[in-house]
């Protein structure tokens, strides 16, 4: 291997495996940490794991182990994936974590660049943008789990280290490579933050970071790295083919943002769905009986089931029964719907959420997935491994409103439009 890749969340996996993928890498996509003595066939490993809202100790335990198995591989070089809107709270877990990382691998200067232009997330005096917004502007402060209120991301990552943070500013950036890392080579801080707010300056901070050993960021911060490796006659330029699964698929959602609800609209419009009772799940009254006869009754229609809502209802239900009962509660259901789905013929599933694709593959107990054409940006197609399974993972905020749509028929085989 050439590259290896911790993810905090599933979603955040998949969106930096798609990125590698597009750059001509071999990926895959590896549930949890390798197990000691497993092989991995590929130019690019991304581990999934699920920590980006656990205790920071246990993610920082489970971040180490997925890098041990990277190390054991032979990695020339190292990202630590988190999400574009750097969802964390001020006790973590971005900052333990990378700190973790960066003294295991023995470096400091280390990039943190969590932007990602074409999704609208840009890096500018060290604040982070979403859109024309200022992260805590945009929705993010009202996450069920991270709130994002603070868009000043130095200041927000100074509250979770030991040490202090440093920033490169977008003058620098736009200097070119050798200016930025000439910067990041002198930096005294373990943790820099970089501006960057298009493609072009991500270009910079790939080819400045062709000799470092680690990199902090969203998926735009792996954008340059294949290039480097291509440069160095490195990668094989081979293609895995993805061909799709024919047969029937259906839509999980847990995530509450902007953009899921709105998909969630325009799909609800023209197949059947199914809200799931909250209250009724928290109270131990849940009818799953009823949503079981759903799914069968469903098949040729693609059902959609979800949980996700409005945030003033989101606020009403973790105030009743606090927000970590209702996360656990919800990512045990939709587990519990992955596999029932998947017993009575299932092999098509598009996830929105995080924490939720993290409760789907986990319930499904899968280790290997193929990374397959993009879907949308930021969400390629992925198919298991030796089985007749494909699913998309998405991010609660990415994809147009016609999304659940384009990844069925994307997992199917058939291209999408403008695709």
């Amino acid at each position: 291997m050439l590259l290896g890749c911790v993810a905090d969340d599933f979603t955040g996996a998949s969106d930096l495996a798609n990125t590698l993928a597009k750059g001509g890498m071999r990926t895959v996509l590896v549930i949890g940490a390798p197990s000691d003595g497993e092989e991995i066939d590929a130019e690019a490993a991304v581990v999934a794991l699920k920590t980006r809202s656990i205790a920071p100790a246990d993610a920082t335990a489970q971040s180490l182990a997925a890098l041990a198995g990277l190390i054991r591989g032979g990695c020339r070089q190292y990202v630590f994936k988190i999400c574009s809107t750097f969802d964390s709270t001020p006790a973590g877990n971005i900052g333990p974590v990378a700190e973790a990382l960066a003294a295991r691998l023995g470096v400091r200067g280390v990039p943190v660049c969590p932007a990602f232009p074409a999704a609208g997330r840009t890096i500018y005096q060290g604040h982070l943008f979403v859109g024309d917004r200022l992260l805590s502007e945009s929705g993010m402060e009202k996450h069920p789990l991270n709130p994002m209120t603070d868009p000043d991301i130095r200041r927000w990552l100074q509250r979770q280290t030991t040490g202090k943070v440093g920033h490169i500013g977008l003058a620098t950036v736009r200097r070119g490579a050798a200016a930025l890392s000439a910067a990041l080579a002198c930096a005294a801080e373990t943790l820099v933050i970089v501006d960057a707010v298009d493609i072009e300056d991500l270009a910079h901070i790939g080819q400045a970071c062709r000799d470092r050993l680690l990199l902090v960021g969203g998926s735009g911060i792996a954008e340059g790295l294949p290039a480097n490796f291509r440069q160095a006659n490195l990668l094989a330029e081979r293609v895995d083919a993805f061909t799709g699964v024919r047969g029937p698929g259906a839509i999980l959602s847990g995530s509450c943002s902007g953009a899921t609800r709105a998909q969630i609209a325009a799909y609800a419009a023209r197949a059947p769905s199914l809200k799931i009772d909250v209250d009724a799940l928290m109270e131990d009254r849940f009818d799953f009986a009823a949503l079981a006869a759903f799914v069968q009754s469903g098949r040729a229609a693609s059902p959609l089931i979800y949980s996700s809502a409005e945030p003033g209802e989101v606020a009403r239900l973790q105030g009743r029964y606090g927000d970590k009962s209702v996360a656990e509660k919800l990512e045990a259901l939709f587990g519990s719907i992955a596999r029932l789905l998947v017993e009575k013929g299932y092999v098509r599933l598009v996830v929105a959420g995080g924490e939720t694709s993290g409760a789907v593959v986990s319930a499904l107990g899968l280790r290997r997935l193929q990374v397959g054409p993009e879907i949308a940006t930021g969400v390629p197609a992925l198919s298991v491994q030796g089985a007749p399974l494909a699913l998309a993972l998405k991010s609660g905020n990415f994809g147009a409103a016609d999304f659940f749509t384009q990844a069925l028929e994307r997992l199917g085989g058939h291209d999408n439009a403008g695709q």
